[in-house]
Parts: C-alpha cells; structure tokens; sequence
C-alpha cells in the first residue's frame, strides 16, 4: 500500500483587494461587523423546481448593476452578513490555513470582493457555510446561502436549477499520478481506478467518455486523495486548479496531459435573486479591469502560469418570467 505525508503549505493570511470605486457605491455602514463563523451544511430539503431557463452559453449571465436598490441586496446589507458556501480542503481555491485557522484562496477571496462593494469596504462580512461539491446547488435552490464560490463549473443544466455570475476563471479537466508513473494522459489509466467527486461534471464525463477506466467516487476531492495517498485509486481526475493544490500538498504526485475539458467557473446565485447575479458581476467586472483578479491568480494559481487574460464577461440572459 503506497503511503505519502500530507504536507500542507502555508499560505499567506492577508488578501489585497481593490475595491475603491465600488466602496463609493455602498453607503452602507453597519455598526456591528460579525466575526466570520463557519457550519456544517445539513442535508437540505427538496425545494420546489425552477422554471425552464433558455440555454445557448452558459457562460451567458445577466447585465451588471453595481446599484443597491435590488431586494436581494438591500436583505443581505440589513442582515449585516453575506452567507456563502464554500469548499475547506481545496487548496489554493477555498482550504483552511493551518496556521491561522482562515479559509482562504482564490474562490474565497472573489467572496471577499463581493462582501467589500457591499458593506463599505469591508471585506470579511462573510458568513461561510462549508459544503461539498454535490451540496452546491440545493443550499442555492433552498436559500441556505446566498452565494456559493466552490470550483463551479457553468452548464446548461445547472441553469435550469440556479443563476451563475459571469465566468470569473476557466479551468481545464485533467489528471494526477503518482510521481513515477509512466502515464502521459489519461489515455494511458485503461483498467486502473480513478478518483472524482461525487455529483461533479468531471465524474460524469470520467464515465461517459473514458469506460476503459475504472470510475470511483468520493464525497470530495480531498477525500479522492486520501485514496490515492493510501493506493486504493491510481489517478485522480479534476479540474486543474484543484489538481495543482494535490500537487503542491504531495510531492509523490504529478499533473499529466492536455485538459480534458473546458470548465468556466461562475459564482452560484439563486435563480429569484437576479438583482444579486447583477451586482455581482459589477464587481468582477471591477477586479477584471483593474488589475485585482489578475492580483489574485498570480497569488494563488501562480504554479499554472503567469496569469492570463481575465475570462470576458458575457452578457444578455433574460430572467426567467
């Protein structure tokens, strides 16, 4: 049984974020600022279905609005928090620092964005509610959260279920072996087992277009490497900046092979709170353009290269009446 350490790297605590000309929009200036808390999500409960949403891209999302005129928007300033779901053990996208106890990484700090545009410049009015990948679209669908930034890949079919913000990073599905396997791509794991999460498009396309592999299921993608620590699995497939953390926590393991897919990941928003969907996309559309979001990538997925032009911003989805 193939064993390795589990060495997690620290990451720095203190994010630097830009957000001075969306601070001007908020007048908000709530006397209280709660500490960050952090819950297990329990199961939730079946929430009626969404009307049928028109899908040509899903990267297609709703028009920017910075305003706080929105009802979703004003609840959430009243609340005096923002409540998102999150993953804890992906590192460099969303994982607990070791040291400081912090979840933290490049989803996180998107969320960090949002909480400052809307609460006058602060940046932790958040509230994170840890959840698993297969948990993303019911705590939307059932209101549990009101945001949820955790690796999401935009599809049509999720669409019909939530809203999405504008694409805000693209991965790419790929795989990780062990440091001495021979394997090149995924082509070249015929008969051998590998790891995705449960409820994710990578586990869907891992047994639609790969059948000569051995397809196996875990709750997360932290719990797939376990499995591949303790040799149970030989490969894990995901998308590349979850691969790239297994990479920096393993040194026994590597990433192979061109990308799968093409993932483009937008921040999840219930499908009745457009007004959210809109206000969010004003402030990525922000940190695209003024040097925060290319900030953010050179400090968390620096290891995938230097950061690259910030995915565009496609508008023109009409709510659902």
């Amino acid at each position: 049984m193939r064993r390795t350490p589990l060495g997690r790297r620290g990451l720095p605590a203190i994010v630097a974020l830009a957000v001075g000309a969306l601070v001007v929009l908020t007048g908000c200036d709530p006397s209280t600022t709660p500490d960050p808390q952090v819950t297990a999500t329990p199961e939730p409960t079946p929430a009626a279905a969404a009307p049928v949403v028109e899908c040509d891209d899903a990267t297609t999302s709703y028009a920017p609005d910075p305003g706080l005129t929105g009802s979703t928007v004003q609840a959430i300033q009243a609340r005096g928090s923002l409540t998102v779901g999150v993953s804890a053990d992906t590192l460099l996208m969303g994982s607990r620092d070791p040291l400081t106890g912090q979840i933290e990484g490049f989803d996180i700090d998107v969320l960090h964005l949002v909480s400052a545009a809307l609460f006058g410049g602060d940046p932790n009015r958040l509230q994170f509610r840890v959840i698993t990948s297969g948990q993303r679209l019911d705590v939307l669908k059932n209101h549990e959260v009101d945001l949820v930034a955790r690796t999401f890949t935009m599809n049509c079919a999720r669409w019909q279920d939530i809203a999405f913000s504008a694409e805000y990073l693209q991965a790419g599905q790929k795989v990780l072996v062990t440091r001495d396997s021979t394997a090149t791509s995924i082509d070249d794991l015929a008969g051998q087992r590998v790891c995705a999460p449960e409820s994710t498009t990578t586990l869907e396309r891992l047994k639609d277009d790969y059948p000569e592999v051995t397809a196996v299921s875990a709750p997360t993608h932290t719990q797939c490497l376990v499995l591949f620590q303790e040799g149970r699995v030989d490969g894990i497939t995901g998308d590349d900046t979850v691969l790239a953390g297994f990479a920096a926590q393993d040194p026994y393991a590597k990433v192979v092979g061109d990308a799968l897919s093409s993932e483009p990941y937008g921040v999840g928003v219930a499908a009745d709170q457009v007004d959210l969907v809109r206000f969010v996309n004003a402030v990525l559309d922000r940190a695209k353009a003024d040097g925060t979001w290319a900030a953010m990538y050179d400090r968390w997925l620096h290891a995938l290269g230097p950061a690259p032009v910030p995915p565009a911003s496609v508008y023109g989805r009409v709510p659902p009446r």
